[in-house]
């Protein structure tokens, strides 16, 4: 398994360089390969086998893989040759596949997706960059492409995690990354990572579940229980645990890297449903062998909501529509003003519109569908299915009110990160001020505005969902910018992502671009992240005290 895992990463090696003869040259050896297998099979018969896919597994993955670069590829060159390889190959009688579904998103055009590095050199320059490293350009890059000073931040801190020197061993990481995203039920995460995870020499047996794995990475079960669903739960008695579980425990450094990468991965889940991000097209659910439809449709396109009624902006609600972004704009500068006339609220009295907000955040209904019950493909990678997001309040639950002023990123959070896992804090940082900070001062089709007040408003409603409080923010701001809609799309993508529909999506701030919906994707993903971050990094800060 492992000798075929590192033939097949060899093989495509050399299509990440930045020299077109390497590519070439690597490009060439693949044909040459290909042609071998496709001889191997003999004569084709006349009819395809029922299943619509080549016997030989093994050309079977490079078929959809080589599918996948000429989509996906950032270099023209490899794109084209891949094209003409496919194209011989379905003149030899071999069944080629074909992409499934409308490109990396269900909720945005790919057109739309795909011209972002065709008109920003910068972009370009990212994409390929990310494609030397990991060998692919996935679907989430693809979408964060819309924004690409944050994807290059983000990007940088991912590679480090998963890749560079750390405290955690390879398949450590790939394996947390699969632990972390399975707790939503983000079947693209799980499969990206169980992928990486064999790459790296993982051992398959873990994947039969989680009961399969060391016992030390069970005992994290329960840290990525509560990060996920419930991080004000979390105890320094949670970290002394994993610290003095004498022959399994964890050192502090692991620890930390296992934290990042657990609320990385669970932010990373949120994104991925928030942006309807589909399978990548060369795993499972990307591509199929068999041949389209009368109407070139596939009826598992149309079963998978990939029918052509695609529209961002149909007919129903336009009359509705109009005027929203006007409305919204109008409110900041009302907001701006009274913050300019009025005197400032007294201490008493913020705390009072935070509690009032916190407590109105709990009746937000993240979503009409029932419970999502997971596969047993993903379930098993976790432990407590039915364990899930529930609200401060519910049953009596009481959580005190995490203070800011107490325990900051900036003040404890940012040092304690640097200290134990060198330059992790430094990305983590600049990663949340990129994505806090990030504006083009537009608003749809509006120039020239500051959306300050605004970013501002989200990132501490989903804050305030957390029970986190800022001293000097005036809550009373968030019920004046985001509506009911908006504000169930943000509850339901932080808490419960696998609750998130197509329908949410479109059904707030829906003047929008698809760009400016990316980006408050961004802005939850960084903000649901850093409020994990803090309960963790608290505890452990607690323990060390």
């Amino acid at each position: 398994m492992e000798v075929q895992v590192q033939e097949s990463l060899g093989r495509w090696n050399g299509l990440g360089s930045r020299d077109a003869i390497s590519r070439s040259i690597a490009m060439e050896n693949i044909r040459q390969d290909v042609m071998r297998k496709v001889e191997a099979i003999g004569p084709r018969p006349s009819s395809p086998p029922a299943s619509g896919s080549p016997p030989n597994s093994d050309l079977n993955d490079i078929l959809a893989h080589l599918l996948m670069l000429s989509k996906r590829c950032p270099f023209d060159d490899v794109k084209d040759r891949c094209i003409r390889l496919l194209r011989g190959v379905q003149d030899l009688g071999v069944r080629i596949p074909r992409p499934l579904g409308n490109g990396p998103s269900r909720f945005i055009p790919e057109k739309e997706i795909l011209q972002v590095s065709k008109v920003d050199a910068r972009t370009q320059s990212i994409f390929e960059d990310a494609f030397a490293a990991l060998g692919r350009l996935d679907n989430i890059s693809l979408v964060m492409g819309f924004h690409p000073q944050y994807l290059g931040s983000f990007l940088r801190t991912q590679h480090y995690l998963l890749q560079m020197d750390g405290p955690l061993s390879l398949h450590y990481r790939h394996y947390i990354g699969i632990m972390a995203a399975a707790r939503h039920q983000c079947s693209y995460l799980v499969n990206l990572h169980v992928n990486d995870f064999l790459q790296v020499g993982g051992d398959p047996k873990w994947l039969n579940g989680l009961d399969g794995a060391p016992q030390k990475l069970q005992q994290l079960g329960e840290l990525n229980k509560i990060l996920a669903h419930r991080p004000w739960l979390l105890t320094k008695e949670h970290i002394e645990r994993l610290l003095k579980a004498e022959e399994h425990s964890w050192s502090l450094a692991e620890l930390i890297h296992a934290v990042v990468l657990l609320t990385h991965y669970h932010s990373l889940a949120s994104f991925t449903f928030g942006c309807g991000i589909t399978p990548e097209i060369q795993c499972d659910g990307g591509h199929t062998f068999r041949p389209p439809s009368v109407s070139q449709y596939c009826v598992c396109d149309i079963a998978n909501g990939n029918g052509h009624a695609n529209h961002h902006d149909d007919l129903l609600g336009k009359e509705e529509m109009c005027g929203e972004v006007e409305v919204l704009m109008e409110r900041m500068k009302q907001l701006q003003e009274c913050r300019d006339e009025e005197e400032e609220a007294s201490q008493e009295e913020m705390a009072t519109r935070f509690e009032r907000e916190k407590t109105e955040s709990m009746l937000v209904v993240t979503a009409e569908d029932e419970e999502c019950v997971p596969s047993r493909d993903i379930s098993r990678h976790f432990e407590d299915p039915s364990y899930g997001y529930k609200d401060f309040s519910r049953r009596g639950e009481h959580v005190p009110t995490f203070r800011v002023q107490d325990y900051s990123w900036e003040d404890h959070g940012f040092s304690l990160v640097n200290r134990l896992y060198p330059d992790v804090g430094q990305m983590l940082d600049e990663k949340f001020q990129m994505a806090y900070n990030l504006t083009y001062n537009t608003m749809a089709t509006h120039k020239d505005v500051d959306t300050s007040m605004l970013r501002r408003a989200i990132w501490n409603y989903i804050h305030c969902m957390f029970g986190i409080r800022y001293d000097d923010y005036d809550y009373g701001e968030i019920n004046q910018l985001l509506d009911r809609s908006f504000k169930i799309y943000i509850k339901t993508m932080v808490c419960s992502p696998e609750k998130t529909t197509k329908r949410m999506y479109e059904s707030f701030w829906r003047q929008f671009q698809h760009s400016e919906k990316v980006h408050v994707n961004l802005l939850l993903m960084e903000a649901r992240m850093q409020a994990e971050l803090l309960y963790a990094l608290r505890a452990i800060t607690r323990y060390m005290t």
